[in-house]
């Protein structure tokens, strides 16, 4: 019955920036809006913010069973956390008029609120937990269950790419030497660099390399964008770790018997790349960059980079003023 009644009912929020990202502290304003196909009654109509995270997985342990068989139990771990959770009146019934009727047609009620202050995590959806804000709409209709209308928003964390340990290049080095039988090629080294460790997505990661290559065969660098997903119980007690690969890119290969042979790659970040999570007991989300030399019938020689995703990007530098 109210889905004949109601029809096409929308939240939509006014963006503040180009991503329509909101953070601690934000007002949000948008619009509600539903078509009515008859003469209806209502009584009210709320709004909650909700911002929650959850997580969890299943994990297989032995067990005895009869004549020796071993049965595989099935334990499944979770937890959850509420970061916070309000409502307000968006239109409600006028105390001299006990219910407001609305006509047929097409209805539209703004409505502004503010997300509270604190330090919540980023948005985030996993394999095995997510971090969800969303807004609920209740209409409440005099003997009737009230209705409720659900939808999610993007919520990001201030992480500013300005900090001063953010700003600070990064360096590694490593080597081998590769081994048949008796013989013993050259030392393969490699030392890269990139000129920060703080980034925010859609961005490019410049990676410097110096190479040499003492052997007898073709290496090449790669580099790959690795995002590591940690999902905790309580107390973090148990845990589960899930590995992705986001992005990569191949360099120039590098001849046998060559030294210092500098190459540069460009890693881009994907635009729509979760932010670093490090402020969420149960759940956490960090990025390498792992940097590898690939080597046939060898394993890879490997330099790996921390970075953080921030949603604050690093400010170019302004030019002084001219002379006066």
């Amino acid at each position: 019955m109210f889905g004949e009644t109601f029809k096409n009912f929308t939240i939509h929020f006014n963006a503040n920036n180009p991503r329509v990202t909101f953070s601690s502290g934000d007002f949000m304003a948008g619009q509600i809006s539903f078509d009515l196909s008859k003469e209806t009654k209502l009584s009210s109509i709320t709004l909650t913010l909700n911002g929650k995270a959850k997580v969890q997985w299943t994990t297989q342990g032995g067990g005895g069973g009869r004549r020796g068989r071993r049965r595989r139990q099935r334990r499944v771990h979770s937890a959850r956390l509420e970061f916070f959770n309000f409502s307000q009146i968006v239109m409600q019934e006028n105390n001299a008029v006990p219910n407001t009727t609305l006509q047929p047609g097409t209805h539209v009620y703004p409505f502004t609120c503010q997300i509270p202050q604190g330090n919540f995590p980023s948005s985030f959806h996993g394999v095995h937990g997510s971090i969800i804000y969303s807004m609920k709409v209740e209409i409440h209709r005099p003997w009737h269950l009230a209705k409720e209308f659900v939808t999610e928003f993007n919520f990001a964390s201030h992480i500013d790419a300005n900090q001063p340990h953010l700003l600070a290049p990064l360096a590694g080095s490593n080597t081998k030497t590769l081994c048949c039988l008796w013989c013993a090629s050259g030392p393969i080294s490699m030392t890269v660099c990139t000129e920060r460790k703080g980034f925010v997505p859609g961005e490019m990661v410049k990676i410097i390399c110096e190479l040499s290559n003492g052997s007898s065969r073709i290496v090449t660098p790669h580099a790959t964008l690795i995002q590591k997903q940690m999902f905790y119980t309580h107390n973090k007690c148990n845990r589960r770790l899930q590995m992705k690969n986001l992005a990569s890119v191949d360099g120039q290969p590098v001849n046998p018997s060559s030294s210092e042979v500098y190459s540069d790659m460009m890693l881009l970040i994907p635009p729509n790349t979760t932010l670093t999570i490090s402020n969420c007991p149960i759940l956490e989300l960090d990025y390498t960059v792992d940097v590898s030399l690939r080597i046939r019938g060898s394993t890879d020689l490997k330099v790996l980079f921390p970075i953080v995703l921030c949603n604050i990007p690093v400010y170019a530098p302004q030019p002084p003023p001219p002379y006066q």
